[in-house]
């Protein structure tokens, strides 16, 4: 993305620098002046949290890109589909939209609400413990048969874009005999519900 670029830059830099001045101070020991002093403060303190802070929204940012999500090569499939033109299904279509794009996953993956980002990341850390006890060694087919939702995929997802009350939306006639079903989740946006899988591979969410 175009602002990891600096920000990437930026950490490099600043790790650098710090690295520099410790082995300066190491190599060189020289008197506890107000100079070393000040160049002990960045390299300990200023040019490391510099780098930590770059670091970790260059960090955020790449989780949320879908070629992230494909690092893991039981997730393929479903990023291979989801950047396919040709694909039908709603992954795919949303990764078409500009205000998705490469974001797709992410976006329509992540929790919602005031500790969004937080769960999510926390999610996100439970599929790596995941991938490395149960998933690293099967094959895509034998994956795309195990893996599946650790819950069931909230309408809320949907509505966060598709809102439930936009005139639009309440033109299409199964929408307004439904609204209160879909707001609930009684009726699912996918799957069974109107508008098919997100992904070929879709399945009912099966309990851990």
């Amino acid at each position: 993305m175009a602002t990891q670029g600096p920000l990437a830059f930026l950490c490099l830099a600043c790790a650098a620098v710090a690295a520099a001045i410790l082995i300066w101070f190491l190599w060189k020991r020289p008197p506890i002046d107000g100079t070393t002093k000040v160049l002990l403060l960045l390299g300990i303190a200023v040019f490391p949290v510099g780098a930590a802070m770059s670091g970790n929204i260059v960090g955020y940012q790449t989780t949320q890109e879908r070629t992230f999500c494909g690092s893991c090569h039981v997730m393929v499939p479903y990023t291979e589909d989801s950047a396919d033109p040709g694909s039908k299904s709603l992954a795919a279509a949303h990764a078409r939209n500009p205000w998705f794009g490469d974001k797709n996953c992410y976006t329509c993956h992540s929790d919602y609400g005031m500790y969004g980002m937080v769960t999510t990341k926390l999610n996100g850390l439970l599929h790596v413990y995941h991938y490395y006890l149960s998933y690293q060694g099967v094959s895509l087919e034998e994956a795309k048969d195990r893996i599946h939702l650790y819950k069931p995929y909230r309408n809320q997802a949907c509505l966060q874009c598709h809102t439930a009350s936009a005139p639009k939306w309440l033109e299409v006639k199964d929408h307004r005999g439904a609204v209160d079903d879909v707001k609930s989740d009684k009726v699912s946006c996918m799957g069974d519900g109107c508008h098919g899988p997100s992904h070929p591979f879709s399945k009912k969410e099966v309990p851990q």
